[in-house]
């Protein structure tokens, strides 16, 4: 999905490309370049703040940051439950505090959650106001997420916490005349949601395909136009909210279609 996003917004600017497989940063950063985009990379864990602040130091240091997709993620048949909370949970709320420390006036970001987080039960009250505005580094000492233990719980109430988080952090953002909004991908055909059909939950992920109203997995690029929508000028008063982008699959569960 991040490629995707950098072809599609990339030309004409200085791409910034962050990740934290060196290996995997420079295979792409090495084929945006060959097809004549300005490209710089930099590695970064996104559960450490030093590594954060440090590559949106460096982002700011390019010159004005106008547009920021936080795509970093871990899905249930990649990793531990606490690693996936680290990733999903903890980077995000980090990437989106001290990227709201440098985004320009103008300027959107996108955080790409999860249609998993539409379809896990909602949280209380409390625990919505503590994801939202808790210190990064202390969400996950929360008594409702200490104890999570299975990556298939770790992986919904994370992209739940992602569009929470993006709502409590969107007034700080507009303070510095920048928007700040979430995307919920569906079932998308990355490397990411190979892995996930071909894991023991694959034929259910099928069954929602087939149920949904077009029938169809997703695209990157799918998830890129959505993504171009959210950070363009036609998205200028939508800011603090998430975009389900998921072909249907939500709405013909919600709806009980068979």
């Amino acid at each position: 999905m991040g490629q995707a996003i950098a072809r599609r917004l990339g030309s004409s600017k200085t791409v910034l490309l962050a990740d934290n497989n060196e290996a995997v940063l420079a295979s792409v950063a090495q084929s945006l370049a060959a097809d004549g985009y300005h490209v710089e990379s930099r590695q970064v864990d996104v559960a450490s703040r030093d590594s954060v602040h440090a590559l949106a130091k460096f982002a700011a240091s390019l010159g004005n940051v106008t547009q920021l997709a936080h795509t970093a993620g871990l899905s249930p048949a990649q990793a531990s439950a606490e690693a996936i909370l680290a990733v999903d949970l903890l980077g995000v709320a980090l990437v989106l505090e001290e990227f709201g420390e440098v985004i320009a006036p103008g300027g959107a970001g996108v955080v790409i959650a999860s249609m998993a987080g539409h379809l896990f039960p909602p949280l209380t009250a409390d625990q919505e106001k503590a994801l939202a505005h808790h210190p990064p580094e202390a969400l996950l000492t929360l008594d409702f997420l200490s104890n999570v233990t299975e990556p298939n719980f770790a992986y919904p109430i994370a992209k739940q916490a992602n569009q929470i988080r993006v709502r409590g952090a969107s007034s700080h953002w507009g303070r510095r005349g920048a928007r700040i909004n979430s995307l919920s991908p569906g079932i998308i055909s990355t490397p990411m949601g190979q892995q996930e059909l071909a894991s023991p939950v694959g034929d259910g992920m099928r069954a929602m395909i087939a149920m949904s109203g077009t029938g169809r997995i997703g695209t990157p690029d799918d998830i890129a136009a959505a993504t171009a929508f959210l950070l363009g000028p036609d998205a200028t008063f939508i800011t603090g909210t998430d975009l389900l982008v998921d072909g249907g699959v939500t709405a013909a569960l919600k709806a009980g279609n068979p």
